[in-house]
């Protein structure tokens, strides 16, 4: 599947002057934060596929969403099998929304281990800060969460989205190798991503009785629609 993943800046190669020829043939888009509601809405609407979100640190969804969109903060998202964990939010810097803690951030993820143990495991990790020591910098601001490591390490999953260091920073870096086996990417701007699916399970088909069983009912409940 191609995926286009987006975050923190709006493109004009992708709004002013969108190019039809660059997201040829995109079944998903994942947005990892921080860009404008009706830049997600023009972008659903003009590649007609999916597209999912998690919350940057500088967004206001929680009062405007984005419409034709998906939520999948604090969520586990099952495209075609592929199976998709959203956290979004940056370290806690100020009183602003979507900023957490270190401990905060663990929470969180504490709370998500029932839904990934449901669907054992997951595929895709999409942030919008990035996991510490892999591309983040040392002001607080931009500083990544070790939990992220942590979770890394745990579940090994496949890859890792998020945004929220830009290039104009410095030093950027667009892809990593995490200990784990993960690839992590900073999906600043856009960048196209290719999953074969012999990287995840085929959908209904994760080893985990309870959520294929759930999935089956799903799937003949449609067809018999």
């Amino acid at each position: 599947m191609k995926i286009l993943i987006i975050a923190d800046e709006e493109e004009k190669i992708l709004y002013d002057f969108f190019d039809k020829e660059l997201v040829k043939g995109v079944d998903l888009i994942i947005s990892c934060g921080d860009l404008k509601r009706y830049y997600l809405e023009y972008l659903e609407t003009m590649i007609n596929c999916p597209l999912i979100y998690v919350p940057g640190n500088h967004d206001d969804y929680a009062q405007n969403p984005p419409q034709g969109c998906i939520d999948i903060d604090d969520k586990i998202y099952d495209f075609r099998g592929l199976r998709i964990l959203g956290l979004g939010g940056s370290m806690r810097y100020n009183d602003k929304p979507n900023m957490y803690t270190e401990e905060e951030m663990e929470k969180r993820i504490r709370r998500m281990k029932r839904s990934i143990v449901l669907h054992n495991g997951f595929d895709v990790l999409v942030t919008h800060a990035p996991a510490r020591g892999y591309g983040d910098l040392e002001d607080l601001p931009h500083l990544g969460f070790e939990c992220f490591n942590d979770l890394l390490n745990t579940w090994k999953p496949k890859y890792m989205l998020h945004g929220h260091v830009h290039k104009e920073y410095g030093g950027f870096k667009r892809s990593y190798d995490h200990p784990s086996g993960t690839r992590i990417y900073n999906g600043y701007g856009h960048m196209i991503l290719e999953i074969g699916d012999h990287e995840h399970p085929a959908k209904g088909k994760t080893g985990s009785a309870l959520y294929d069983l759930y999935v089956s009912i799903q799937s003949r409940g449609k067809h018999n629609a």
